[in-house]
């Protein structure tokens, strides 16, 4: 079996930042957290990370900020990017795909169907990049 994949939760709720690193502990994924944009960049850049879960009103560096920066970076740009938010307009949620998200939820959501999306998500990017998965794990 693969060794776990990694997620990166980057969200300043405290409370929701917990409750969703339990969620996916549990389901045996490895967890990095950030409260802020930059925080989540710097673990970014500093650890293989399969997934970002990304809040987009974030202190000092805001989500989209972030997701553009993820987008622009070529060793970043193809870590798929699910983008969590209270921002429920479609305008905002345009924008956030047209920017390069893979997928944007609307908090609160529950842990099923967080945990369904990952899943597919996940199993998405591996039928992208069978080849790159397997020259980069060890």
């Amino acid at each position: 079996m693969s060794k776990s994949k990694a997620i990166l939760i980057i969200e300043d709720e405290a409370d929701l930042q917990n409750f969703i690193s339990r969620v996916l502990e549990l389901e045996g994924y490895e967890v990095f957290r950030a409260g802020d944009g930059r925080t989540g960049l710097f673990l970014l850049r500093g650890n293989h990370v399969d997934l970002v879960l990304l809040d987009l009103r974030l202190p000092g560096t805001d989500g989209w900020t972030v997701l553009r920066e993820i987008r622009r970076d070529p060793a970043l740009a193809p870590v798929p990017v699910v983008v969590l938010t209270a921002i429920a307009e479609a305008i905002h949620r345009k924008k956030t795909l047209r920017m390069g998200a893979t997928k944007y939820l609307v908090k609160p959501l529950s842990a099923s169907d967080l945990m369904q999306t990952i899943a597919i998500v996940l199993s998405e990017q591996e039928k992208l990049q069978p080849a790159a998965s397997a020259a980069t794990s060890e």
